[in-house]
């Protein structure tokens, strides 16, 4: 390899050369740039900036809210939309609830509107605009009835207006939104002070980790030894990502893409500890996965090496429950067909084999009731997002 491949994570650096893959923690009392240099500026030095090659998930995603005009159509698909463009949803609403819907106090990075095919019209009305007055956010995207389009964008500040992600058909149509919610998703990741000191070493754009993993899969099964269909998930401090390939989605929704993601931003072990720690007390199998454990709820305050363990356990069976039938809510996978999953980020650097393999069993046997068939493969190297950073080298030149 002659280049230099750089992974930005919320708590480890990542490179990958000729000489392998290696990792170290960062020092949070540094910027990004200096704490790089100082553990692998000599390497660094010797690669040109057009030789060095950056992806980064060090800010955990996007949030968003959603006001969809039907549960079935306009809310699911711009939510299965949000998702797999690396998204973390807050809320979703349906329009005739508006006048009730609770605001949050939090700033939202983009609130999207969905609803009605492009031959009908009035779908909305100035409930939107006094809810719309109740929030903070930084963005807003329009990719309902194109009739309606013009009234919004009158009543609405910079309202960006999309193609409907619903046809005439009712079929999902997917890749303006997912364009626009993925580019602001990397801008977001450039646009830190932070990673921009990075261009100090790279000529070469800086994606986000989670796109670059998605690139890879269609090159894990001939450098691992998984079985198809398989799934691959990264767990980190920030963020737990699936990526997966369209064939195990069970919701018939049709799309360009053969792979996609999910970017769960509260599921991280430490950057959001205390969000996986609550959706963990508010899980109904939970409590019986930390008896299996042999450990009580008390890890959960614990700050040791045992409770990290403990809560990596928790976001492995936590996120397999966000994907399964047990969480309709989600992208839907038909996990009963899995032969393999892959785990890569930092947990394959705490968890021995036998610890996933114990969460796993587990899950299928207490959510999808049936007994586990499904290989584990632990990417412990961290190959699979060198997979994708090659992946894109390779279409850039």
């Amino acid at each position: 390899m002659s280049e230099l491949l750089i992974d930005v994570g919320s708590t480890y650096f990542k490179i990958g050369s000729d000489e392998g893959t290696f990792q170290k923690f960062r020092n949070f009392e540094k910027s990004i740039f200096d704490d790089l240099m100082s553990k692998f500026g000599e390497t660094i030095s010797r690669y040109k900036k057009d030789e060095i090659f950056i992806c980064s998930s060090a800010n955990g995603g996007l949030s968003t809210l959603i006001i969809g005009l039907t549960e079935s159509f306009s809310t699911k698909y711009a939510t299965n939309i949000a998702y797999n463009s690396g998204i973390n949803i807050i809320d979703t609403i349906l329009y005739h609830n508006i006048d009730s819907a609770k605001t949050t106090g939090e700033l939202l990075d983009v609130v999207i509107i969905a609803g009605g095919i492009d031959s009908i019209d009035l779908v909305f009305d100035e409930r939107l605009f006094s809810y719309l007055e109740k929030l903070n956010y930084s963005n807003i995207v329009y990719v309902g009835s194109k009739k309606d389009a013009d009234f919004l964008k009158k009543n609405i500040d910079n309202l960006i207006v999309l193609k409907n992600i619903i046809d005439e058909d009712l079929k999902m149509d997917e890749d303006e939104l997912k364009e626009y919610l993925t580019n602001l998703y990397q801008k977001d990741i450039v646009g830190k002070e932070d990673i921009k000191e990075l261009y100090k070493i790279t000529s070469n754009q800086i994606f986000s980790t989670p796109y670059i993993v998605n690139q890879s899969l269609p090159f894990v099964d001939a450098n691992f030894e998984v079985i198809n269909p398989f799934i691959v998930v990264d767990i980190g401090g920030a963020t737990t990502d699936i990526h997966y390939s369209k064939d195990l989605v069970r919701d018939n929704m049709l799309s360009s893409s053969e792979y996609d993601r999910l970017v769960f931003k509260k599921l991280g072990v430490y950057k959001s500890r205390e969000s996986l720690i609550f959706t963990a007390k508010n899980n109904e199998f939970v409590y019986e996965l930390l008896n299996y454990l042999n450990v009580t709820e008390n890890i959960l305050e614990e700050y040791s090496n045992e409770a990290t363990k403990i809560l990596m356990q928790l976001s492995i069976f936590l996120v397999l429950c966000k994907v399964s039938i047990h969480n309709p809510l989600y992208v839907t996978l038909k996990m009963e067909l899995l032969k393999s999953i892959v785990f890569t980020g930092g947990i394959t650097k705490v968890l021995e084999y036998e610890e996933i393999e114990k969460i796993v069993e587990f899950f299928y046997k207490k959510v999808l009731n049936t007994k586990n068939t499904t290989t584990i493969v632990l990417d412990k190297n961290y190959y699979i997002w060198t997979l994708g950073l090659k992946a894109i080298r390779s279409k850039s030149c």
